[in-house]
């Protein structure tokens, strides 16, 4: 994907990381004002690291951000402005972390301009003086997909352990086993699409989305783990992506008359789950305004005129025992079908194949 512009792309010389962490609290300042007050004392701490490094200065522990600012001054690299800048920063980051009031829009303007004085100074002293700095711009309301509260703060926060990542790296010291690790792909992902968490078996590894965070593992999906998931599910350690352990090795020890076979096999159908989900999203971003029926990765669209088609034996043959049981649920016209058609599988004497030949008949309606 292409970068969106963004006012700070001229760091991107200097430092991608502090670029993509800028413009995170760019595209934020509208939607989340408590996020951009307190990363943004979390950017200029990191700034200051980078300035302490260059001047030979002692390091000073992470989270010390106003014992960096009283050592700069005291030694004669601070301007008054630049001190009152980054004590501003400091100060509302501080009440940002702690104070559980409402913050407002302008209280991350006025830190957003006191983080271009400081920025300004950073690159014009300490990074390149081939760098033109634009002039200071304020951020205008963004109307696009924004991130969750929830999934804004965890990117910030891999992108800014990435920043301490590469300097403790710098310092020659070895970086710890549990040292996230974050992909380049982190500063280049939709809403949603930033990894949350790693499930591992064995040797292998998937990573979850943010979007499928808490996602319902519909025992339907997974046909060679089916009666597993279900059997997990009553026991409270399958029916969501958030019950599942970091680790799958072991899980078949919650149930009975299961084995590590059963374990390999969810495993490589939750991949292959994840992946589906990901191209529905997709498909779904790609045509915004537009319900759909899926059947796995393949899906319909759903017109007013097929919503409207009654689920009788007149339109729809080869299914009795499922169309019965549907209108016993009072599920009698197209447009009351879930969106998931694999949820039907749950009838009685109703298999995947039987769900599939409903799918094809609606494809086929819709000259599909």
């Amino acid at each position: 994907m292409q970068q969106q512009g963004y006012f700070y792309n001229f760091l991107e010389p200097v430092s991608q990381d502090l670029a993509f962490v800028a413009k995170q609290l760019e595209n934020s300042i509208f939607t989340s004002p408590r996020v951009v007050l307190t990363h943004s004392r979390i950017f200029i701490e990191h700034i200051l690291q980078k300035v302490m490094e260059m001047e030979k200065l002692p390091t000073i522990r992470k989270g010390m951000l106003m014992d960096q600012i009283n050592i700069l001054d005291e030694k004669g690299y601070l301007t008054e402005e630049i001190r009152d800048s980054l004590h501003y920063v400091r100060m509302q980051g501080n009440q940002a972390a702690h104070d559980p009031r409402k913050f407002r829009y302008s209280e991350a303007l006025l830190c957003w301009e006191a983080i271009y004085i400081i920025v300004k100074w950073y690159v014009e002293v300490y990074a390149s003086h081939n760098i033109e700095v634009p002039e200071y711009q304020d951020p205008s309301p963004r109307n696009q997909q924004t991130f969750d509260i929830q999934e804004l703060v965890f990117k910030l926060d891999a992108l800014e352990a990435r920043l301490s990542a590469a300097f403790t790296k710098r310092e020659g010291e070895e970086v710890g086993r549990n040292t996230i690790v974050i992909d380049e792909k982190i500063t280049d992902t939709l809403p949603g699409n930033t990894s949350i968490r790693i499930i591992s078996y064995k040797s292998d590894s998937i990573e979850i989305p943010y979007f499928l965070r808490d996602a319902f593992l519909l025992p339907q999906r997974f046909p060679r783990s089916e009666t597993f998931l279900i059997r997990l599910g009553a026991e409270q350690h399958g029916r969501i992506m958030s019950e599942l352990p970091s680790n799958l090795e072991g899980l078949s020890k919650h149930v009975k008359r299961f084995s590590e076979k059963n374990e390999g096999q969810f495993f490589e159908e939750l991949k292959i789950f994840i992946e589906e989900e990901k191209i529905r999203r997709q498909i779904a971003t790609d045509r915004p305004g537009d319900l759909f029926f899926f059947f796995k990765t393949d899906y319909i669209v759903v017109t007013e005129e097929l919503s409207l088609i009654p689920l009788t034996e007149r339109h729809f043959t080869g299914i009795p025992n499922l169309l019965r049981q549907m209108q016993e649920d009072q599920i009698e016209r197209v447009g009351q079908l879930p969106m998931e058609l694999l949820i039907l599988a749950k009838y009685d004497r109703v298999g995947i194949g039987t769900v599939e030949r409903l799918f094809e008949q609606l494809k086929e309606m819709q000259g599909v």
